[in-house]
Protein backbone atom coordinates (compact mmCIF):
# COMPACT_ATOMS: atom_id res chain seq x y z
CA UNK A 1 0.00 0.00 0.00
CA UNK A 2 1.62 2.84 -1.02
CA UNK A 3 2.74 5.94 1.89
CA UNK A 4 0.43 9.05 2.26
CA UNK A 5 2.08 12.09 2.20
CA UNK A 6 2.90 14.17 5.41
CA UNK A 7 3.20 17.21 6.42
CA UNK A 8 6.27 18.33 8.19
CA UNK A 9 3.80 19.48 11.24
CA UNK A 10 2.08 16.20 10.93
CA UNK A 11 5.27 13.74 10.84
CA UNK A 12 6.15 15.72 14.59
CA UNK A 13 2.93 15.35 15.85
CA UNK A 14 2.82 11.23 15.01
CA UNK A 15 6.47 10.58 16.19
CA UNK A 16 5.59 12.16 19.45
CA UNK A 17 2.93 10.40 20.20
CA UNK A 18 5.34 6.88 18.99
CA UNK A 19 7.57 7.93 21.48
CA UNK A 20 5.45 7.93 24.43
CA UNK A 21 4.81 4.03 23.18
CA UNK A 22 8.25 3.68 22.07
CA UNK A 23 9.77 4.34 25.97
CA UNK A 24 7.21 2.07 27.48
CA UNK A 25 7.89 -1.00 25.15
CA UNK A 26 10.14 -3.70 25.57
CA UNK A 27 13.69 -4.28 23.16
CA UNK A 28 11.03 -6.65 21.21
CA UNK A 29 8.52 -4.40 20.70
CA UNK A 30 10.66 -1.45 19.84
CA UNK A 31 11.80 -2.49 16.78
CA UNK A 32 8.12 -3.39 15.62
CA UNK A 33 7.38 0.18 16.23
CA UNK A 34 10.08 1.13 14.35
CA UNK A 35 9.27 -0.80 11.31
CA UNK A 36 5.62 1.17 11.62
CA UNK A 37 7.18 4.61 12.25
CA UNK A 38 9.53 4.23 8.66
CA UNK A 39 6.66 2.74 6.92
CA UNK A 40 4.39 5.45 8.05
CA UNK A 41 6.96 8.57 7.71
CA UNK A 42 9.39 7.63 5.26
CA UNK A 43 12.14 8.25 7.59
CA UNK A 44 15.68 6.74 7.55
CA UNK A 45 15.95 3.64 10.38
CA UNK A 46 18.32 5.13 12.03
CA UNK A 47 17.47 8.48 12.04
CA UNK A 48 13.88 7.22 13.57
CA UNK A 49 15.82 5.37 15.82
CA UNK A 50 17.84 8.44 17.18
CA UNK A 51 14.56 10.53 17.92
CA UNK A 52 12.75 7.92 19.77
CA UNK A 53 15.87 7.80 22.18
CA UNK A 54 15.94 11.47 22.96
CA UNK A 55 14.79 12.00 26.37
CA UNK A 56 12.84 15.21 25.15
CA UNK A 57 11.46 13.27 22.15
CA UNK A 58 11.36 14.58 18.71
CA UNK A 59 10.91 18.02 18.70
CA UNK A 60 10.93 20.11 15.64
CA UNK A 61 13.88 22.86 15.83
CA UNK A 62 12.90 26.65 15.42
CA UNK A 63 14.84 27.98 11.92
CA UNK A 64 17.90 29.88 13.22
CA UNK A 65 17.55 32.12 10.68
CA UNK A 66 14.70 33.68 8.74
CA UNK A 67 14.25 33.10 5.01
CA UNK A 68 15.14 36.45 3.38
CA UNK A 69 12.38 38.20 1.26
CA UNK A 70 11.23 36.79 -2.45
CA UNK A 71 9.95 40.12 -3.30
CA UNK A 72 11.16 43.71 -2.41
CA UNK A 73 9.95 46.60 -0.91
CA UNK A 74 8.61 48.11 -3.57
CA UNK A 75 6.02 45.46 -3.94
CA UNK A 76 4.88 46.35 -0.49
CA UNK A 77 4.42 50.21 -1.83
CA UNK A 78 3.26 49.54 -4.66
CA UNK A 79 -0.01 46.91 -3.09
CA UNK A 80 -0.63 49.48 -0.55
CA UNK A 81 -1.39 51.97 -3.09
CA UNK A 82 -3.15 49.92 -5.49
CA UNK A 83 -5.04 48.30 -2.41
CA UNK A 84 -6.20 51.83 -1.50
CA UNK A 85 -7.30 52.58 -4.50
CA UNK A 86 -8.99 49.59 -4.87
CA UNK A 87 -10.72 50.35 -1.37
CA UNK A 88 -8.77 47.07 0.01
CA UNK A 89 -10.65 44.19 -2.21
CA UNK A 90 -9.75 40.39 -1.01
CA UNK A 91 -6.11 39.04 -3.05
CA UNK A 92 -8.23 37.00 -4.55
CA UNK A 93 -10.00 39.94 -7.12
CA UNK A 94 -7.06 42.34 -6.42
CA UNK A 95 -4.19 39.93 -7.54
CA UNK A 96 -5.41 39.13 -11.41
CA UNK A 97 -5.11 42.74 -11.87
CA UNK A 98 -2.20 44.26 -9.69
CA UNK A 99 -0.23 44.45 -12.85
CA UNK A 100 -2.87 46.56 -15.06
CA UNK A 101 -3.76 48.26 -12.10
CA UNK A 102 0.00 49.53 -11.40
CA UNK A 103 -0.01 50.44 -15.44
CA UNK A 104 -2.61 52.43 -15.32
CA UNK A 105 -1.68 54.64 -11.84
CA UNK A 106 1.87 54.95 -13.45
CA UNK A 107 0.57 56.52 -16.81
CA UNK A 108 -1.25 58.95 -13.69
CA UNK A 109 1.73 59.75 -11.82
CA UNK A 110 0.22 58.34 -8.92
CA UNK A 111 3.16 54.70 -8.88
CA UNK A 112 6.49 54.32 -9.86
CA UNK A 113 6.70 51.54 -12.42
CA UNK A 114 9.50 50.19 -13.48
CA UNK A 115 10.28 46.50 -15.37
CA UNK A 116 11.55 44.86 -12.46
CA UNK A 117 8.63 45.73 -10.35
CA UNK A 118 6.47 44.59 -13.02
CA UNK A 119 7.88 41.24 -13.23
CA UNK A 120 7.40 41.27 -9.39
CA UNK A 121 3.61 42.22 -10.14
CA UNK A 122 2.86 39.74 -12.47
CA UNK A 123 4.77 36.50 -10.95
CA UNK A 124 3.08 37.62 -7.20
CA UNK A 125 0.81 34.74 -5.64
CA UNK A 126 -2.53 35.12 -4.35
CA UNK A 127 -1.26 33.97 -0.90
CA UNK A 128 1.51 36.67 -0.78
CA UNK A 129 -1.01 39.63 -1.42
CA UNK A 130 -3.07 38.34 1.35
CA UNK A 131 -0.28 38.16 3.40
CA UNK A 132 1.22 42.30 2.62
CA UNK A 133 -2.13 43.18 2.50
CA UNK A 134 -2.61 41.79 6.46
CA UNK A 135 0.74 44.01 7.14
CA UNK A 136 0.46 47.04 5.01
CA UNK A 137 -3.56 47.72 5.60
CA UNK A 138 -2.88 47.84 9.26
CA UNK A 139 -5.42 50.53 10.26
CA UNK A 140 -6.43 51.30 6.71
CA UNK A 141 -10.19 52.64 6.82
CA UNK A 142 -12.03 49.96 4.26
CA UNK A 143 -15.87 50.12 3.76
CA UNK A 144 -17.52 47.38 5.54
CA UNK A 145 -18.25 43.51 4.00
CA UNK A 146 -20.98 41.71 4.10
CA UNK A 147 -20.10 38.33 6.01
CA UNK A 148 -32.44 37.85 3.09
CA UNK A 149 -44.07 41.18 0.18
CA UNK A 150 -46.56 40.48 0.62
CA UNK A 151 -48.11 38.32 -1.68
CA UNK A 152 -50.70 39.65 -3.95
CA UNK A 153 -53.40 37.48 -6.76
CA UNK A 154 -53.79 40.20 -9.33
CA UNK A 155 -53.63 39.24 -12.93
CA UNK A 156 -50.45 41.84 -13.69
CA UNK A 157 -48.24 39.15 -11.26
CA UNK A 158 -49.82 35.77 -12.79
CA UNK A 159 -48.76 36.94 -16.68
CA UNK A 160 -45.12 37.62 -15.59
CA UNK A 161 -43.30 34.10 -14.95
CA UNK A 162 -41.37 33.97 -11.63
CA UNK A 163 -38.13 32.16 -11.04
CA UNK A 164 -34.58 33.38 -10.75
CA UNK A 165 -31.88 34.19 -13.54
CA UNK A 166 -29.59 31.51 -13.76
CA UNK A 167 -26.27 31.95 -12.23
CA UNK A 168 -24.09 30.26 -15.31
CA UNK A 169 -25.99 32.48 -17.85
CA UNK A 170 -24.19 32.65 -20.84
CA UNK A 171 -24.93 36.35 -21.93
CA UNK A 172 -24.53 39.32 -21.01
CA UNK A 173 -28.15 41.54 -20.75
CA UNK A 174 -29.60 39.80 -17.90
CA UNK A 175 -30.40 42.58 -14.94
CA UNK A 176 -31.66 41.91 -11.78
CA UNK A 177 -33.26 44.93 -10.24
CA UNK A 178 -34.31 46.15 -6.54
CA UNK A 179 -34.60 49.60 -4.51
CA UNK A 180 -33.08 50.40 -1.56
CA UNK A 181 -35.35 52.98 0.52
CA UNK A 182 -33.51 55.45 2.82
CA UNK A 183 -36.30 55.92 5.79
CA UNK A 184 -33.88 55.85 8.07
CA UNK A 185 -36.31 53.32 10.29
CA UNK A 186 -38.94 55.73 9.48
CA UNK A 187 -40.80 55.55 6.09
CA UNK A 188 -43.60 58.37 6.58
CA UNK A 189 -42.92 60.98 4.20
CA UNK A 190 -41.48 61.01 0.69
CA UNK A 191 -37.65 59.65 0.99
CA UNK A 192 -34.97 58.96 -1.15
CA UNK A 193 -35.21 55.70 -2.86
CA UNK A 194 -32.03 53.87 -5.14
CA UNK A 195 -32.81 51.76 -8.25
CA UNK A 196 -30.01 49.48 -8.71
CA UNK A 197 -29.56 47.11 -11.89
CA UNK A 198 -27.11 43.98 -11.70
CA UNK A 199 -25.99 42.22 -14.73
CA UNK A 200 -25.56 38.46 -13.52
CA UNK A 201 -22.98 37.49 -16.36
CA UNK A 202 -20.33 40.57 -15.84
CA UNK A 203 -21.39 42.11 -12.86
CA UNK A 204 -21.98 45.33 -14.36
CA UNK A 205 -24.03 47.66 -11.90
CA UNK A 206 -26.07 50.77 -12.71
CA UNK A 207 -27.67 53.15 -9.96
CA UNK A 208 -29.91 55.72 -9.43
CA UNK A 209 -31.57 57.84 -6.68
CA UNK A 210 -35.05 59.04 -6.74
CA UNK A 211 -37.42 60.67 -4.19
CA UNK A 212 -40.37 58.80 -3.48
CA UNK A 213 -41.50 55.91 -5.78
CA UNK A 214 -43.90 57.55 -8.17
CA UNK A 215 -44.80 56.49 -11.59
CA UNK A 216 -43.37 59.41 -13.54
CA UNK A 217 -39.76 59.72 -11.42
CA UNK A 218 -39.16 55.91 -11.61
CA UNK A 219 -39.86 55.80 -15.16
CA UNK A 220 -37.12 58.78 -15.70
CA UNK A 221 -35.03 57.02 -13.68
CA UNK A 222 -34.94 54.07 -15.30
CA UNK A 223 -35.17 55.62 -18.88
CA UNK A 224 -30.99 57.31 -17.30
CA UNK A 225 -30.20 53.99 -16.72
CA UNK A 226 -30.99 52.17 -19.84
CA UNK A 227 -29.81 55.02 -21.88
CA UNK A 228 -26.35 55.11 -20.40
CA UNK A 229 -25.58 51.29 -19.92
CA UNK A 230 -23.96 49.64 -22.96
CA UNK A 231 -25.06 46.43 -22.53
CA UNK A 232 -28.18 45.01 -24.48
CA UNK A 233 -31.05 44.57 -22.16
CA UNK A 234 -32.28 41.14 -22.43
CA UNK A 235 -33.99 40.52 -19.26
CA UNK A 236 -35.20 43.03 -16.56
CA UNK A 237 -35.79 40.74 -13.18
CA UNK A 238 -37.38 42.70 -9.84
CA UNK A 239 -39.02 41.64 -7.33
CA UNK A 240 -42.55 41.98 -6.24
CA UNK A 241 -42.67 45.45 -4.98
CA UNK A 242 -45.62 47.36 -6.50
CA UNK A 243 -42.84 50.03 -7.31
CA UNK A 244 -42.52 47.70 -10.88
CA UNK A 245 -44.86 45.38 -10.83
CA UNK A 246 -47.59 48.14 -12.13
CA UNK A 247 -48.81 48.16 -16.15
CA UNK A 248 -47.45 51.79 -16.34
CA UNK A 249 -43.92 49.96 -16.04
CA UNK A 250 -44.58 47.20 -18.33
CA UNK A 251 -45.89 49.67 -20.68
CA UNK A 252 -42.86 51.60 -20.41
CA UNK A 253 -40.19 48.30 -20.78
CA UNK A 254 -42.27 47.29 -23.75
CA UNK A 255 -41.68 50.87 -25.54
CA UNK A 256 -38.37 51.53 -24.39
CA UNK A 257 -36.52 47.92 -25.06
CA UNK A 258 -37.84 45.88 -27.64
CA UNK A 259 -38.27 41.98 -26.76
CA UNK A 260 -37.13 42.82 -23.24
CA UNK A 261 -38.25 39.94 -20.97
CA UNK A 262 -40.11 40.82 -17.74
CA UNK A 263 -39.71 38.26 -15.06
CA UNK A 264 -39.85 38.60 -11.22
CA UNK A 265 -38.86 36.44 -8.05
CA UNK A 266 -40.82 34.48 -6.00
CA UNK A 267 -42.32 35.77 -3.47
CA UNK A 268 -40.34 35.47 0.13
CA UNK A 269 -37.73 34.29 -1.89
CA UNK A 270 -34.74 37.12 -1.44
CA UNK A 271 -32.17 34.53 -3.10
CA UNK A 272 -34.22 34.64 -6.54
CA UNK A 273 -32.41 38.68 -6.52
CA UNK A 274 -29.40 36.99 -4.97
CA UNK A 275 -27.17 39.30 -7.38
CA UNK A 276 -28.61 42.95 -6.56
CA UNK A 277 -29.30 41.94 -3.03
CA UNK A 278 -25.75 41.43 -2.44
CA UNK A 279 -24.72 44.66 -4.07
CA UNK A 280 -27.69 46.56 -2.21
CA UNK A 281 -25.58 45.82 0.95
CA UNK A 282 -21.80 46.64 -0.65
CA UNK A 283 -22.65 49.32 -3.53
CA UNK A 284 -25.09 50.81 -1.29
CA UNK A 285 -25.85 50.37 2.61
CA UNK A 286 -21.94 50.30 2.81
CA UNK A 287 -21.56 53.67 1.93
CA UNK A 288 -24.47 54.99 3.83
CA UNK A 289 -25.66 52.69 6.48
CA UNK A 290 -29.25 54.00 7.00
CA UNK A 291 -29.37 57.53 7.36
CA UNK A 292 -32.74 59.27 6.07
CA UNK A 293 -32.40 61.08 2.61
CA UNK A 294 -35.37 62.72 1.85
CA UNK A 295 -34.53 65.89 0.06
CA UNK A 296 -33.79 66.91 -3.62
CA UNK A 297 -30.62 68.15 -2.43
CA UNK A 298 -28.95 64.77 -0.57
CA UNK A 299 -31.02 63.15 -4.01
CA UNK A 300 -29.25 65.00 -6.10
CA UNK A 301 -25.66 64.85 -4.15
CA UNK A 302 -26.58 61.13 -3.81
CA UNK A 303 -26.48 60.70 -8.01
CA UNK A 304 -23.54 62.75 -8.58
CA UNK A 305 -21.58 60.21 -6.34
CA UNK A 306 -23.39 57.25 -7.73
CA UNK A 307 -22.02 58.61 -11.31
CA UNK A 308 -18.52 58.24 -10.16
CA UNK A 309 -19.18 55.02 -8.65
CA UNK A 310 -20.38 53.94 -11.96
CA UNK A 311 -16.97 54.42 -13.07
CA UNK A 312 -15.44 53.06 -10.30
CA UNK A 313 -17.18 49.80 -9.43
CA UNK A 314 -17.53 49.13 -13.60
CA UNK A 315 -14.39 50.11 -14.84
CA UNK A 316 -11.46 49.58 -11.84
CA UNK A 317 -12.69 47.28 -9.48
CA UNK A 318 -12.51 43.28 -10.54
CA UNK A 319 -14.94 40.61 -9.49
CA UNK A 320 -15.63 36.77 -8.76
CA UNK A 321 -17.87 35.28 -10.84
CA UNK A 322 -19.10 31.38 -9.59
CA UNK A 323 -18.29 28.92 -12.31
CA UNK A 324 -19.01 25.30 -10.85
CA UNK A 325 -20.46 24.62 -7.75
CA UNK A 326 -21.40 21.06 -6.42
CA UNK A 327 -23.18 18.61 -3.70
CA UNK A 328 -21.05 16.34 -1.50
CA UNK A 329 -21.94 14.26 1.74
CA UNK A 330 -20.26 13.36 4.69
CA UNK A 331 -20.21 9.85 6.54
CA UNK A 332 -23.58 11.36 8.20
CA UNK A 333 -25.40 12.11 4.97
CA UNK A 334 -24.74 16.07 5.71
CA UNK A 335 -24.71 17.88 2.40
CA UNK A 336 -22.10 20.09 1.59
CA UNK A 337 -22.47 23.08 -0.72
CA UNK A 338 -18.91 23.48 -2.77
CA UNK A 339 -18.31 26.83 -5.27
CA UNK A 340 -16.03 27.20 -7.25
CA UNK A 341 -14.86 30.94 -9.07
CA UNK A 342 -13.12 32.18 -12.42
CA UNK A 343 -9.95 34.46 -12.24
CA UNK A 344 -11.21 37.86 -11.20
CA UNK A 345 -11.98 40.63 -13.81
CA UNK A 346 -13.63 43.88 -14.15
CA UNK A 347 -17.12 43.91 -15.00
CA UNK A 348 -15.58 46.15 -18.11
CA UNK A 349 -13.04 43.31 -18.54
CA UNK A 350 -16.34 40.81 -18.92
CA UNK A 351 -17.94 42.47 -20.86
CA UNK A 352 -15.42 43.15 -23.50
CA UNK A 353 -14.72 39.69 -23.77
CA UNK A 354 -18.66 38.97 -24.08
CA UNK A 355 -18.33 40.21 -28.02
CA UNK A 356 -21.82 41.65 -27.32
CA UNK A 357 -20.55 45.34 -28.21
CA UNK A 358 -19.20 47.13 -31.85
CA UNK A 359 -15.57 48.06 -32.36
CA UNK A 360 -16.94 52.09 -31.44
CA UNK A 361 -18.24 51.09 -28.36
CA UNK A 362 -15.39 48.66 -27.13
CA UNK A 363 -12.97 51.99 -28.14
CA UNK A 364 -15.10 54.81 -26.44
CA UNK A 365 -15.30 52.42 -22.99
CA UNK A 366 -11.76 51.70 -23.49
CA UNK A 367 -10.45 55.36 -23.82
CA UNK A 368 -12.94 56.33 -20.66
CA UNK A 369 -10.97 54.11 -18.86
CA UNK A 370 -7.44 55.41 -19.85
CA UNK A 371 -8.74 58.66 -19.43
CA UNK A 372 -9.65 58.35 -15.08
CA UNK A 373 -7.33 58.02 -12.48
CA UNK A 374 -8.54 55.56 -10.40
CA UNK A 375 -6.79 56.79 -7.40
CA UNK A 376 -8.29 60.27 -7.49
CA UNK A 377 -11.75 58.68 -8.22
CA UNK A 378 -11.37 56.74 -5.09
CA UNK A 379 -10.81 60.02 -3.83
CA UNK A 380 -13.55 61.81 -5.25
CA UNK A 381 -16.00 59.47 -3.66
CA UNK A 382 -15.15 59.64 -0.67
CA UNK A 383 -15.22 63.42 -0.58
CA UNK A 384 -18.73 62.92 -2.32
CA UNK A 385 -19.65 60.78 -0.12
CA UNK A 386 -18.32 62.98 3.14
CA UNK A 387 -20.44 65.76 1.25
CA UNK A 388 -23.73 63.61 1.47
CA UNK A 389 -22.79 62.93 5.40
CA UNK A 390 -22.82 66.74 5.90
CA UNK A 391 -26.21 67.47 4.38
CA UNK A 392 -27.94 64.83 6.42
CA UNK A 393 -26.16 65.78 9.50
Amino acid sequence: MARVPMSIQDRYSYLRRMHERYLSAKRRERSGLLDEIVAHTGLNRKYACHLMNKAVGPIRKKRKRQRGRKYSHKVDDAIRVIGETLDWVCAERMTPVLLETAKLLAAHGELQLDDALGDELRRISISTVARIVARVRQDEYRLPRRRGRRKSSNSLLASIPSGKIAWDEPEPGHFEVDTVLHCGGDGRGDVVCSIQMIDVKTGWSERRAIVGRGQERTRKAFSYLLDRCPIPVREIHPDNGPEFMNYHLLRFFGQKVKGVKLSRSRPYQKNDNRFVEQKNYTLIRAYLGHMRLDTHQQCQVLNELYDQMWLYYNFFQPVLRQVDKKVTYDDHHVPHLHRRHDRARTPLARLLESQVLDESQRQQLLQARRSVNPRALHRGIMSKLDKLWRTAG
